[in-house]
């Protein structure tokens, strides 16, 4: 829809009646959670370099990173402009009224981290995918270096996705109350139809190829538990690093996929209303649902505030704390110690097979002596 023909695309002030506070108060939670997550991060990585142990979740910890980053990084680049907005009355196409540069760059940001954000969770599912499900493929080829060109290539990627707007192909619109701006959802060019609902496909591909691969790593999860079930041990998932095996539990991988599946689980909630959105103005070509778009826009933009406090929550140190404090008995299946209780439990088996040979040997030594 031309913005001539919708006041909510080219008002310039913004309702008196509008409070900011809902802003803010998205603002603030987002860069303190962003905050926390990065530092328990890097609490995390120095404690594993002082375990000697940088080497086994360095890609998985390089690709949360990122994540977190990005999050972070659209929250600071996005919402203080709504701030400024409210501050000044002004709306973002009041702000640049000829150019409307602010609004193509507010909407340029909104698609771009929406689209790294669930890039990057998608990338996360895929490692975890061949970590597990094909862990020589893993070793032979997934590397560090493949993370920090994978990282790069989807900015790009998304980036150049975000600027086919200013080719011609889609639109920047501005949705009420004016603090907003995005790709327009019910466009009249056939161009910019296309162009919303390939962002919209390309969205639902990536929840589906997510929702697969973590999918197949609960399949392999539970096939590697029946094993250890049957086998009356612990079955040990060994993880590639450079030719050197390391024992890694069942009980690790879940955490990793907790933490995975609860993050997927608050995409798809935050992402398929705008999808809907844009399938239904495509599907009933009308007037606009301004009320029903900006609370489209709305979902999508909480995912970034809500996805640190996710990963806070989940993190396994605080699963470890949160079994501990429930759970009296130690239940290794849930502590960080279940690497180490495996190990001790190797150990013993090992005493045992000694103790039994010791014994066999003084049997044998008193066999002779009665000869």
């Amino acid at each position: 829809m031309n913005s001539e023909d919708d006041p909510c695309h080219s008002k310039h002030h913004i309702d008196s009646t509008k409070s900011p506070l809902i802003s803010a108060i998205m603002f603030a939670a987002g860069i303190f959670g962003n905050v926390a997550a990065l530092l328990i991060l890097e609490i995390r990585r120095r404690r594993d370099i002082r375990a000697g142990d940088t080497c086994r979740r360095s890609l998985f910890h390089v690709l949360i990173t990122s994540l977190v980053v990005t999050d972070l990084a659209g929250t600071c680049l996005i919402s203080p402009l709504v701030q400024l907005s409210y501050s000044r009355n002004m709306t973002l196409v009041g702000m640049s009224s000829e150019s409307h540069s602010v609004c193509s760059y507010f909407g340029v940001s909104m698609t771009f981290f929406s689209l790294a954000t669930m890039s990057l969770l998608f990338s996360m599912a895929l490692e975890r995918c061949f970590a597990i499900g094909y862990p020589y493929l893993y070793s032979r080829h997934v590397t560090m270096k493949c993370a920090y060109i994978a990282i790069p290539v989807v900015f790009l990627l998304c980036m150049l996705f975000c600027l086919l707007p200013f080719a011609g192909f889609g639109t920047y619109v501005q949705y009420c109350p004016g603090t907003w701006c995005f790709i327009d959802m019910n466009p009249e060019g056939n161009e910019d139809r296309v162009y919303a609902n390939l962002y919209a496909t390309l969205m639902l591909v990536l929840v589906l190829a997510i929702v697969a691969c973590n999918g197949f790593v609960v399949y392999q999860l539970f096939k590697m538990f029946q094993r250890r079930r049957r086998n009356g041990g612990s079955v040990m998932a060994t993880t590639r690093s450079s030719g050197d095996r390391k024992a890694m539990s069942i009980a690790e991988e879940v955490e990793h996929l907790i933490l995975l599946v609860f993050m997927t689980i608050i995409f798809i909630i935050c992402t398929l209303p705008l999808v809907i959105r844009v399938y239904l103005n495509t599907i009933k070509k009308g007037k606009e649902s301004h009320r029903m778009d900006l609370i489209a826009l709305r979902f999508i933009s909480v995912n970034s505030i809500i996805d640190p406090w996710v990963f806070i929550l989940l993190s396994p140190s605080v699963l470890h704390f949160f079994w501990g404090s429930i759970c009296q008995p130690p239940l290794g299946i849930f502590r960080g110690s279940t690497y180490k209780s495996s190990i001790a439990k190797e150990n013993s088996l090992a005493n045992v097979e000694v103790y039994r040979s010791t014994f066999e040997c003084t049997e044998q030594f008193h066999s002779v002596e009665t000869l």
